[in-house]
C-alpha cells in the first residue's frame, strides 16, 4: 500500500513548504471579506500562513496578502487577524 500524500502549502511570511495542517488558512469570501480560517473549509480564495505572529507580520510588511487577493487591505483587518491569531496561540 502506498503511503498517503500529504498536501503542503507555503507559508506567506517565511517562505517555507509546510503540511497544511500546520498553517492557519486566511481566506478572502466572495463578498470580499477577509480573516482567518481555523477550520480550512470556508468557501473563497485562500493563502496560508505560519500559527506565529512573526510571519503574520512578515506577510503584512511584504503586502503578500495584496497581491494573492489582489486587492487593498486595511489596517483594521490586520489588526483583527493579529489578535485571533494571538487567542489562538494561547488556547494551544
Amino acid at each position: 500500500m502506498k503511503p498517503k500524500k500529504i498536501p503542503m502549502r507555503m507559508c506567506l511570511g517565511c517562505g517555507e513548504m509546510k503540511p497544511k495542517k500546520e498553517l492557519i488558512r486566511v481566506v478572502k469570501s466572495p463578498e470580499g471579506e477577509i480573516s482567518l480560517d481555523f477550520t480550512g473549509k470556508r468557501s473563497g480564495r485562500g493563502a496560508y500562513i505560519c500559527r506565529c505572529a512573526e510571519c503574520l507580520e512578515k506577510a503584512r510588511k511584504g503586502r503578500r496578502f495584496e497581491k494573492s487577493f489582489s486587492c487593498k487591505i486595511d489596517e483594521s483587518v490586520y489588526e483583527v487577524m493579529s489578535d485571533e491569531l494571538r487567542a489562538d496561540t494561547q488556547n494551544d
